[in-house]
């Protein structure tokens, strides 16, 4: 048995703004993905996603929710089966990971649920996204749920606020110079300490009058130029993010990067931001011109995600 793949998401913007009901912008990234699986044989790492799914199987299982409804019984002869997520997605490093996997058994097991075939009416879409919070929140604690969505429906996602969420459809990759672009930290980062962190600065008034006045300002600003296409205005917002998020969220950059970080704001050749929590993982880089940026950060692992 091999279930169908589905793909790692990159928050483009958001990070952290979409807990706090600001806007986000989410986009699939093929170049991973997962799919449910049950083989013959399995190694080490393959048995350890079975107790995993095992696990996770026990959390549905006490849920008490309206929401949905599983086939746990089936759910449950597969695990005995040796049934495992074979994933390539990389693991705490704010690309969906477990959200792949949470698509991946609302889509084998969910009792009644809404296709990605289904006319996606805003209703649906925040149907869709609380389901996915509920059982995302058995790996983070707290989830918002969108990872899951993004990697279900393989399409865009615009979040104009909490209630407000809208599959968009975003420019066509041209071969143009500028690039959006991962920079790996080699470094495995865990989002709940990181969203812990988060919420307790959230209770200091000088940060959230920074994060709604400037982080949120400028994020918001950076999604409508991206989606219109507006390259030098998107430029422009990008680099003033980048210094807000230096120098208010230096906790969730690792502290081998932030002379980096500061190194893309000085000389305007890439402009870095968080991809997901932070602290760890990948790193979110812009550039104007893709081939300068690759030459700066020649000494660390890059890759492409879109090119306008």
């Amino acid at each position: 048995m091999k279930g169908p793949l589905f793909y790692a998401k990159i928050l483009l913007f958001g990070e952290y703004g979409i807990i706090k009901d600001s806007k986000g912008l989410a986009i699939p990234y093929s170049h991973y993905q997962g799919a449910l699986k049950i083989a013959d044989e399995t190694n080490a790492s393959q048995k350890k996603s079975n107790k995993n799914l095992f696990k996770f199987h026990a959390y549905l299982a006490t849920l008490e929710t309206d929401l949905l409804q599983f086939n746990l019984a089936s759910f449950a002869e597969d695990i005995a089966k040796g049934m495992f997520f074979d994933s390539s997605i990389p693991q705490g490093y704010g690309v969906g990971s477990s959200g792949a996997l949470v698509a991946a058994v609302y889509d084998k097991y969910a009792f009644d649920k809404i296709t990605v075939l289904e006319n996606l009416t805003k209703e649906k879409l925040l149907h869709l996204k609380a389901v996915f919070s509920l059982m995302e929140s058995f790996f983070h604690g707290k989830s918002s749920g969108l990872d899951p969505l993004n990697s279900y429906l393989s399409l865009p996602i615009l979040i104009n606020s909490k209630d407000h969420i809208e599959a968009t459809g975003i420019p066509y990759q041209k071969q143009g110079k500028a690039a959006v672009f991962l920079l790996d930290s080699k470094i495995i980062g865990e989002t709940e300490p990181m969203v812990t962190l988060f919420m307790n600065k959230m209770k200091q008034e000088g940060f959230r009058k920074m994060f709604s006045e400037e982080f949120a300002r400028h994020t918001d600003s950076c999604i409508d130029n991206f989606l219109h296409g507006d390259v030098k205005s998107l430029f422009g917002n990008m680099k003033q993010l980048s210094k807000v998020v230096l120098e208010n969220f230096k906790p969730m950059i690792p502290s081998a990067f932030h002379k980096l970080w500061k190194q893309g704001i000085d000389s305007n050749d890439y402009y870095l931001k968080l991809c997901g929590s932070g602290g760890g993982g990948y790193i979110l880089g812009f550039a104007k011109d893709y081939e300068k940026a690759k030459h700066q950060l020649k000494d660390y692992q890059l890759e492409l995600v879109y090119r306008f």
